[in-house]
Parts: structure tokens; sequence; C-alpha cells
């Protein structure tokens, strides 16, 4: 029994640093970042969200708090650890929100406890990423050279300028934002079932990597409600538009309690 209590204990710790578990609440949401993304991205998140819902950032192997562990670099493994260590945690209706890479994981993470544990979010919150069906009219992205790398997270604006500007902390991110980009570059798309949850899909107006059609394209993806939404700002829209963003994701989340 304390076995498995302390491993309960740890896979909390792992997997979860940052969540504000509480016995009151109704739902649970769990959050996966972008590339490079760490969990304490999404802590600001708690001023806006109510004592119902309970947020549980997703902290991915090689990231963040487990920087001293080696990222995984294809979808099938990377889902499967993750739904192995959120598997103990969805003792209440829950939901999920990923943003950018974070998107894609998280609806291929959504068809996996579909098919593994026979349970589904009440909602699937999809952010600045197109549908997975469509193809990505990007080069590939994960064997870019440092310099190009460099210049693509530039344009993406989601990676602090102290890490661009600085080799040595460069050279220590890089690995872990070439794992994450190879997810989605290695990424194939194969045709299920739609998911029976509702699909919300988010983006930026001023995204220069997704646009609107782009998001139009998950309603396929669901055989329940669908829509879209976009807010003021570029990829990391989420940022700059939070309150907004958090109000729309509280009042669909509190509609499904």
């Amino acid at each position: 029994m304390n076995n498995q209590m302390n491993n309960h204990v740890n896979n909390h710790k792992n997997w979860f640093p940052y969540a504000l578990t509480n016995p009151a609440s109704y739902l649970r949401l769990f959050c996966l970042p972008h590339a490079g993304g760490a969990s304490v991205l999404f802590h600001p998140w708690t001023t806006f969200l109510p004592p119902s819902i309970e947020l549980y950032p997703v902290e991915l192997p090689g990231h963040g708090a487990r920087g001293h562990e080696q990222a995984l670099s294809r979808m099938r493994r990377l889902t499967q650890a993750i739904a192995e260590g959120m598997y103990p945690h969805l003792d209440k209706p829950f939901a999920l929100f990923g943003h950018s890479m974070g998107a894609l994981v998280c609806f291929e993470l959504a068809r996996l406890l579909r098919r593994a544990y026979d349970v589904s979010p009440r909602c699937l919150f999809v952010s600045a990423h197109r549908a997975p069906q469509l193809p990505d009219p990007d080069p590939t992205t994960y064997m870019l050279s440092e310099e190009d790398l460099v210049r693509k997270l530039q344009t993406l604006e989601g990676t602090p300028k102290e890490i661009l500007e600085q080799p040595d902390l460069l050279r220590m991110v890089l690995p872990n934002l070439r794992a994450d980009f190879a997810v989605c570059d290695t990424y194939t798309y194969r045709a299920e079932a739609p998911l029976d949850c509702p699909i919300i899909a988010l983006g930026g107006d001023s995204d220069p990597e997704i646009s609107r059609e782009q998001l139009e394209g998950w309603h396929e993806q669901t055989s329940r409600v669908f829509q879209v939404h976009t807010f003021p700002g570029g990829h990391f829209y989420i940022n700059t538009s939070r309150p907004a963003v958090l109000k729309l994701m509280t009042e669909t989340m509190e509609q499904m309690l």
C-alpha cells in the first residue's frame, strides 16, 4: 500500500508539479504547452479560473521541472506516456487544452484515452494548430540548421529573448526543441471515428502560422458541438488576450459541469 501511495505521489509530482488541487472542484483542466514550453507557463491562468475548475498543467519529459529527462520525439511514445501519467487523475470529469504542438498532442491523447481506457474529455480545446487531417504547408523544422531554427523561433515569438541571445542557454534547450518539433514533423494522421466531445478551436487573428480556415478544419474531428474563436494577437495570443480566452473557456466548461 505504501509503495502504491509513493508511486501516486511521484506520478503527480513528475507530471503535474504545478497542479492546484481542490477537493471541491468539479472538473480538471489538463493543459499541454507549445514546443519547448513548460507547465509553469500556465500558472498565471489560476487568477482567471473559478474554484470549480482545477488547473493541471502537464510537464513533459525534458521540459521545466523535468529538464534532466530526455524529451520524447515521437507522437505515439509521448501520448502513451502522458496517458499513463494522467489516468490516475481521471477520477473527475476533465477537459483538455493544447496550444500549438500541444493541440495536436491533445487530439491524439483524446483518441488514445478513448481506445485504451474508454474515457473522453468533456471538451477539447485546440489552440493555434491546423486540423490534423490537413497537410503541413511548412518545411520540416526539426532538421533545420541552428541558425534557421533560431530564426523560426524568433518568428513565433514564444521563446524568451534571453535564451535566443545566449549561446550557452540555447545549446541547452535546442535538443528538446528539436524533439518537440519532431513530434509534429514526423506525425502521420490516421482516420478514426470523430471524437464524441465538443471541440473548440482557438487562434490569434494575426497568427502568421495558422489561418481561420485551418482552424475550421477541426470540425471533421467531432460528432458534437464545434466552434471557432479568434482573439487579437499572433501565435501566442493566449498571452496577449489571456482574460478573454479564459473567460470563454470557463463559460464553456461551466456549461458542461
